[in-house]
């Protein structure tokens, strides 16, 4: 699962990529039946995901590299789902 969270703009057609708490995804939620399918599958089968691209921090700045996949960023992200999946009681990933 590669997830993503964007913003629509005032045109509707138009969007752009937002952090994975503040865009117009319920990533709660998303996650919430993610959890649910991956309780389904079978033992080793698990559902593999990742943030998305990150934004640009702290120690990224100043620094070159493929744009959107800053490290500090995307580990913001990835803390930000893993939180939400220690509330929905999710087992932690090994």
């Amino acid at each position: 699962m590669h997830l993503r969270a964007t913003k629509r703009e005032a045109d509707p057609r138009s969007f752009h990529e937002s952090a994975h708490l503040e865009g117009d995804v319920d990533m709660v939620a998303v996650l919430r039946e993610l959890v649910a399918a991956e309780s389904r599958r079978a033992p080793g089968r698990e559902l593999v995901f990742r943030p998305d691209h990150g934004h640009r921090m702290l120690d990224d700045l100043g620094r070159s590299g493929n744009p959107g996949y800053s490290a500090i960023g995307r580990l913001k992200g990835l803390a930000e789902l893993r939180g939400i999946l220690y509330a929905l009681g999710a087992p932690p990933a090994p």
